[in-house]
């Protein structure tokens, strides 16, 4: 199994590279602008994951683990192959996906060359759930007049209560800009009216 490669990039095109190591050139296939970031003669490590046919061994490359991480979630999914995997990738960074999954929203991925609407729709409810581990933190909660601390304790609560914390950081800064000062300093009345403006749990 090839898990990562550090090596001369020989030449980068399209959606392919190759790289050189130890005199042996690797043909990967990556996202347009990962090939767009090498430079022909400059050394570069990437993250690969090896796809094994009867028929052909193919080599998927990545600037990051994230990005490896997320391919082989996608290329887990009915239907979806490791040529559309690459292809989402290339349309929608880990964050995106794992945004538009939290918010059971196939829109992005009917986007993608190739993703048909049956198959969106089994990305988002396959991938439900998976995507936490490889998700970056969420943006600190921005609150102009509140203290931080009463908006970082909503948003724990809210957590807690099984919401993305994407989903519920971006409410607690919306309620934070709407509501008056009496409100937005207290836990209870701030959680309160952001629970009321994400409506039923999911």
């Amino acid at each position: 199994m090839i898990s990562s490669l550090r090596g001369t990039v020989l030449s980068a095109s399209g959606g392919t590279a190759v790289v050189e190591v130890g005199g042996v050139g690797f043909a990967l296939q990556l996202t347009p602008d990962h090939v767009l970031s090498l430079r022909v003669g400059e050394e570069t490590f990437l993250h690969t994951s090896l796809i094994v046919r009867e028929d052909a061994l193919q080599l998927f490359g990545f600037a990051d683990r994230e990005q490896l991480e997320v391919f082989e979630l996608l290329n887990g999914v009915s239907g979806v192959g490791p040529k559309s995997a690459i292809g989402v990738l290339s349309v929608l960074a880990p964050d995106d996906i794992a945004a538009a999954v939290a918010a059971d929203d196939d829109a992005p991925f009917r986007k993608v060359s190739g993703i048909g609407p049956k198959t969106a729709k089994l990305i988002v409810v396959s991938l439900a759930g998976k995507l936490t581990a490889v998700r970056r933190p969420a943006p600190a909660v921005k609150a102009t007049r509140a203290p931080s601390s009463v908006g970082d304790s909503v948003l724990v609560a809210l957590v807690g209560l099984g919401w993305p914390e994407r989903v519920a950081a971006e409410a607690v800064a919306e309620v934070t800009a709407e509501t008056e000062e009496k409100e937005r300093d207290s836990v209870q009345a701030l959680l309160r009216l952001t629970l009321s403006r994400l409506g039923p749990a999911r």
